[in-house]
């Protein structure tokens, strides 16, 4: 049976880690290329006394759409043993899932080389290619923005106790000279949200700013922690130095846990 920490790591993992398969749909040409006209359905999904946890990627004519739970019919299926085992397959341990449909072999390749697309992802993870140190970048804020959002709503003590203390609040981060790269975190009252682009309702209670792709790319890869990166010019900080010192802890915590 699933624990609670098994439950929130998977939370993350089908709420805020999937959602960034997008991105290299639409930003890298040769992906998109590769999934152009593609219609089905890829189901991932983990067997639990309590009941399944997973989700399936819906693509109709090459986009995607990310949809919580069990499809009845998928045209691919991986199925984990149990919540703990998927979660470590996609932090990128060595777990063979069961696979049904995997006979679509057309299909089937097409969806390894986008699940491998999310290897940019990883901590230690140096793209020299110029797309794919961009998309490390976009994918990274991205999923960071959600997935602290999912950490509040799958309860996590720490993060709950924090957001349940603030009134309306927004936490944005954003790449410098990169205007399409930017992601918001927004509180209120132990209530949370996350968005991709610029939160324009109010003025940020804490900005994360870049200073473009090679000055993100350092503290994404742990080179420099936030002091450093903010003393050498590769961050600024807009607001609360406290409130974004607490931000970074999370993002670190979040880190640690899906490893």
């Amino acid at each position: 049976m699933a624990t609670e920490k098994d439950l929130l790591v998977a939370r993350i993992f089908l709420r805020a880690l999937f959602p960034v398969m997008k991105v290299p749909l639409t930003d890298d040409p040769k992906m998109k290329k590769r999934f152009r006209g593609v219609t089905a359905r890829i189901q991932f999904v983990a067997r639990d006394p309590n009941g399944d946890i997973g989700a399936y990627l819906d693509f109709t004519d090459g986009e995607l759409d990310i949809i919580q739970g069990v499809h009845e019919t998928p045209d691919i299926a991986f199925i984990f043993s149990s919540v703990s085992k998927m979660n470590a397959m996609l932090a990128g341990k060595p777990v063979i899932p069961k696979i049904k449909g995997i006979y679509r072999l057309g299909l089937f390749i097409k969806v390894l080389a986008l699940f491998l697309s999310l290897k940019v992802l990883e901590p230690d993870a140096k793209p020299k290619d110029s797309v794919k140190r961009r998309l490390k970048v976009k994918m990274t804020v991205y999923m960071i923005t959600t997935a602290l959002s999912q950490y509040n709503k799958g309860g996590d003590p720490e993060m709950v106790d924090w957001t349940s203390k603030q009134p309306e609040r927004v936490y944005q981060i954003s790449v410098t000279g990169e205007e399409d790269i930017a992601a918001y975190f927004k509180v209120k009252a132990g209530k949370s949200k996350a968005g991709r682009g610029f939160y324009t309702k109010r003025r940020p209670f804490v900005h994360m700013k870049f200073n473009g792709i090679d000055g993100a790319l350092p503290i994404l890869l742990n080179e420099v922690n936030m002091v450093e990166a903010v003393r050498d010019g590769l961050l600024s900080l807009e607001g609360s130095p406290e409130y974004g010192r607490d931000i970074g802890n999370f993002m670190v915590r979040l880190q640690d846990l899906m490893m």
